[in-house]
Order: structure tokens, then C-alpha cells, then sequence
């Protein structure tokens, strides 16, 4: 039997990737580097996607994470994936929140810039299937994060850099 998810031999399908601005909080990149940053994640597993980008506050971020995950708090990126599971095309919704963002990246002392880089990279290799629930499973995610991101001339954000000095 034949898979109808899978498209028919010849025809090609295109990236298509929205972004959504609902936070007002300062220096959110612009939809050509969400864009490039998703683009970049989708080429490197061989992908194409529709996907929306949305950057939300903290109210809706928590909001989000409360409904579907259960858990009361805002987290820095959430995944939802509407695609069944060997879809040729993936199909989701990347929300960011830009409080946690900004936060993290002062925390960690990152370029918002490369944070907010980094989390989109995450957050569109959990569309296509990455987890991170086991060891094994982290390794190879955060792996694939560190040479997305190497392309996109951001740092590995999983190296501690304090251990190098």
C-alpha cells in the first residue's frame, strides 16, 4: 500500500516558514534570521517544513506550556508538530518566548542574537524528531545543534567555556 503522505515521484516540496510577532520586548532578530536559522536546521536532516515562528511574552509562553505540557511556568522555546510521523513534509509551530530569551542569554553571557539563533536550531530539530529525554538522545541533539550552528557562525553553546581557561 502505497503511503499517501509521501508526495508523488517529481513533485517538490517547498519550505514555507512564517513569523509571528506578539511580544514588543526589545531587539527580537528580524524574520530573515528566524528564517535562515530554521532553513539552515531543516537542511541539515534533509527536510522541508511549514513552520511558524511565533515570539510571545511570558503570559502566553506559560499559558502554552501549562495546557499542553502541564507544567506552570515559561519556557525559552516549545515545539508543536501537526505532521503525522513519516510525513514528507513537516508541519509545526515554533513559539519563543522573548522574557526567558533575553534572560538566558544575559545569565549565560550569549549574544541574544546566538540564543535566540540556537533555540530556533533546537526548536526545529524536535519538529523533526529530535528529543532529548535520554542521555543518548541529548548527545546526538545537542551534536547536531553544534554543527547547524557552526555554519551560522555561532558558537557551541554547550561548551563550557570557563573550563578552557
Amino acid at each position: 500500500m502505497k503511503n499517501k503522505l509521501l508526495p508523488k515521484a517529481g513533485k517538490k516540496i517547498a519550505t514555507a516558514i512564517a513569523v509571528q510577532r506578539i511580544s514588543q520586548i526589545a531587539h527580537i532578530p528580524q524574520d530573515r534570521q528566524f528564517r535562515k536559522w530554521a532553513r539552515a536546521a531543516l537542511a541539515s536532516v534533509g527536510r522541508q517544513a511549514e513552520l511558524t515562528v511565533r515570539v510571545v511574552n511570558a503570559a502566553e509562553a506559560r499559558n502554552l506550556n501549562s495546557a499542553f505540557r502541564g507544567k506552570d511556568y515559561a519556557p525559552n522555546v516549545l515545539t508543536f508538530v501537526y505532521h503525522e510521523q513519516d510525513a514528507a513534509l513537516l508541519m509545526g509551530d515554533l513559539v519563543l518566548c522573548a522574557q526567558v530569551v533575553a534572560l538566558e542569554a544575559r545569565a549565560q553571557q550569549k549574544a541574544l542574537q546566538d540564543h535566540y539563533a540556537h533555540l530556533t536550531v533546537h526548536g526545529v530539530l524536535h519538529l523533526a524528531g529530535f528529543d532529548h529525554d535520554k542521555r543518548r538522545d541529548a548527545a546526538k541533539m545537542e551534536a547536531a545543534e553544534a554543527k547547524i550552528l557552526a555554519t551560522l557562525g555561532v558558537a557551541n553553546p554547550y561548551l563550557d567555556l570557563t573550563a578552557i581557561v
